[in-house]
């Protein structure tokens, strides 16, 4: 992808989230005009992969629908461990990461759209979240130190980022040796029309922007991780017909489970 075009997508997609930010929780992965529910519950939560403990665990507003997994559940995270969170929208994902590396470890959130910023920023205050930060960045040029984390969690943000190999360098650069990657992401299952993967639309709601899982596969290792696996779950098929009601995105992509281990 050339470099304006990379530019139209990162535009794209900064403009789409920041209206959800603003809009509040409920606008959800689908594009604009989707019919998706105007608020979130532990219920939505549920679907997929959380407690409805951990829904309520963040303050009101930090789950904001956005997700298509649970990167939590597959962490295993530890106290006094650095957890890096790539796209991290209204904090959610970074307030049930918080209590699990405790007083000694810390969270930060890196998010390209300011407006996300604001929010988490504002949810980490209400809910007296110390050891959890939010830096205003894009997941391709992180403001982050060489091996400076144990772990990076993402949830169904990689698949809207236009140069994902990139994404995969700079997440090898910031952790620290044996850190690993814990995502949960959508991937695609086949070739999409032309017509499906160069609508806008499509890519800002987590559809078009996703890669093959042998392509995946190919990044982690030529970043240079080792011991990827990549686990889709076909039965995710039933949430992605909501993000875009009437059309087939549903026949090219699933959700996934994302895993590798920097040597």
């Amino acid at each position: 992808m050339k470099t304006i075009e990379q530019d139209q997508v990162r535009a794209s997609v900064r403009e789409r989230y920041g209206a959800v930010a603003k809009a509040g929780a409920g606008a959800g992965c689908a594009p604009a005009g989707g019919c998706c529910s105007s608020t979130v519950t532990a219920t939505d939560a549920t679907r997929l992969g959380y407690s409805a403990a951990d829904a309520q665990a963040v303050p009101e507003g930090a789950d904001m629908g956005l997700g298509c997994g649970n990167p939590i559940a597959i962490a295993s995270i530890q106290p006094g461990e650095a957890v890096l969170d790539l796209g991290s929208g209204g904090g959610f994902d970074a307030f049930l990461a918080a209590p699990r590396v405790g007083p000694t470890g810390r969270v930060i959130g890196v998010d390209m759209t300011p407006e996300m910023i604001s929010k988490a920023r504002a949810n980490a205050a209400k809910g007296g979240f110390t050891n959890v930060e939010f830096r205003l960045g894009e997941i391709e040029h992180l403001p982050l130190a060489d091996e400076s984390v144990d772990i990076i969690i993402s949830n169904c943000v990689i698949n809207l980022s236009p140069d994902k190999p990139q994404v995969f360098r700079e997440a090898l650069r910031v952790l620290k040796s044996g850190g690993r990657l814990a995502i949960s992401d959508v991937v695609a299952t086949a070739v999409m029309p032309e017509a499906l993967r160069k609508d806008l639309a499509a890519y800002t709601g987590c559809v078009a922007g996703a890669a093959l899982v042998d392509d995946l596969q190919a990044m982690l290792t030529g970043a240079g991780f080792t011991n990827v696996r990549i686990q889709p779950k076909d039965t995710s098929r039933e949430f992605i017909r909501e993000w875009m009601p009437g059309s087939s995105a549903s026949d090219y992509v699933v959700s996934a489970v994302i895993e590798a281990t920097k040597p």
